[in-house]
């Protein structure tokens, strides 16, 4: 097939390189020129594993391309994949400013009948707005919504293989011929991941508007809950990490995204969580979703729970001391610092008079823009060199696999604190370190 991918960031580039791999002719079109001469280099502007491999394949082989031109993109294909960002404004709500002007701007140069697929995280409604819009193309324009449910650093196999399909139409039944062209045209785009036994799921477009927010609502709740319960164990001088081993077993509860520490954070998580809530809002529903404002608290706690219990492993005080960070990624394998929990411990350390020191295998570039204040040191050995205290804040397994003897005459105190449970407690104590995690005797 021949498609286009509207919006060429995280989620529109990946796209476009995973629907270029599945065997599709596809143009990506974006208005940043430096980014789309990246592109066409095979070079994201971001760090996503595997992404720059399917760019520099598929540029080659002729079935990737990206551009600037609007008009290129509208006449290039019949199906259209919006992947807009859509960040929040200052009130809480999504700013929707972008994505409205490039459904106007596609609409008013489609040179044919046209399915335009949305992909961007939206508020429950938008769908229906864009549709309105889309009604002043001079050609028949269908609409589905197909929201991502991608994972970064996992975006590219979330993309070729993922959980799910959701497909919301304006008429879930097919509805008229167009409406079933429609249909039939996405499943086609798909057709590869559906053979590999993807599940699909056909509804209407609210609802699947709606199963991206409220999975992330729900994924968000879960590492909250299990944070809630290391503040009790805390409380209570209980393991945090056997009782969520103890709740895993309960095929209703599972381990899988369920593993407490310093919490989310990334350019998803806590963004949908407060856009969701702000749509509820709107809607009447606030009641609804109060839970949603205690997962975000939970959330907070962790971050402030960390730098206390840094300040008691320091003899109740942090200024002057000096401090090593492991980690500015929000999570391993990517270089997004959006709402870093490592950041933020490591800003509020700094706050209090500390001497932050911070390494990260991808992410020290960001971290630097955004923080200058602070110190930065690729070398996580020679960051630890005449520390007080270590924090282990994000959990890249290149820390993971470091000697705790080896390191141990580094620092000027042997102490760690792991907000990440990803270091063997019994091994760092016998190598002479004093340890400690969020959650844990």
């Amino acid at each position: 097939m021949r498609l286009t991918v509207i919006g060429c960031g995280h989620l529109g580039a990946t796209h476009a390189a995973a629907m270029a791999e599945l065997g599709h002719q596809v143009l990506g079109l974006d208005l940043d020129p430096d980014k789309v001469t990246a592109l066409n280099s095979g070079r994201a502007p971001f760090h996503e594993p595997g992404l720059d491999e399917l760019l520099t394949r598929h540029t080659a082989s002729g079935r990737l391309r990206f551009t600037t031109d609007q008009a290129e993109a509208a006449a290039f294909a019949e199906l259209h994949f919006l992947g807009i960002g859509t960040p929040l404004g200052p009130d809480g709500a999504y700013d929707l400013a972008a994505l409205r002007a490039a459904v106007r701007s596609l609409a008013a140069r489609l040179t044919g009948p046209a399915v335009v697929v949305g992909k961007s995280t939206v508020p429950v409604g938008t769908a229906a707005e864009l549709l309105a819009l889309l009604q002043d193309a001079p050609h028949h324009v269908e609409l589905c919504w197909n929201p991502e449910f991608l994972r970064e650093s996992r975006a590219v196999q979330d993309t070729l293989r993922p959980d799910r399909l959701v497909l919301g139409f304006a008429d879930r039944s097919g509805g008229t011929g167009q409406g079933r062209r429609a249909e039939a045209l996405v499943r086609e785009a798909y057709e590869a991941v559906i053979a590999a036994g993807t599940p699909v799921v056909v509804t209407d477009l609210a609802t699947a508007e709606l199963a991206k927010s409220a999975a992330n609502a729900f994924l968000a709740t879960k590492i909250s809950f299990v944070n809630a319960m290391a503040e009790v164990c805390e409380a209570a001088g209980a393991d945090v990490e056997v009782l969520t081993e103890a709740l895993g077993y309960d095929v209703r509860i599972g381990r899988r995204g369920m593993r407490a520490g310093l919490g989310f954070g990334g350019g998803c998580l806590p963004k949908d969580l407060l856009g969701f809530g702000h749509r509820a809002a709107e809607l009447g529903a606030d009641s609804a979703v109060t839970l949603l404002r205690e997962v975000g608290a939970v959330n907070t706690r962790r971050r402030e729970r960390t730098v206390e219990l840094a300040r008691e492993l320091l003899d109740g005080t942090l200024a002057g001391r000096r401090i090593t960070v492991w980690g500015a990624a929000f999570k391993p394998g990517t270089d997004d610092i959006r709402d870093s929990p490592a950041l933020a411990v490591a800003d509020a350390l700094h706050r209090a008079g500390a001497t932050v020191t911070v390494s990260d295998p991808r992410a020290l570039d960001n971290a630097r823009k955004a923080l200058p204040h602070l110190g930065y040191l690729d070398d996580p050995t020679e960051a630890l060199t005449g520390a007080d205290l270590l924090l282990h804040l994000t959990e890249w397994p290149d820390y993971t696999h470091l000697d705790p003897a080896a390191l141990a005459p580094l620092p000027a105190t042997p102490r760690v604190l792991d907000a990440r449970h990803t270091l063997d407690p019994a091994t760092w104590r016998t190598a002479g370190w004093t340890y400690r995690a969020l959650g844990r005797p």
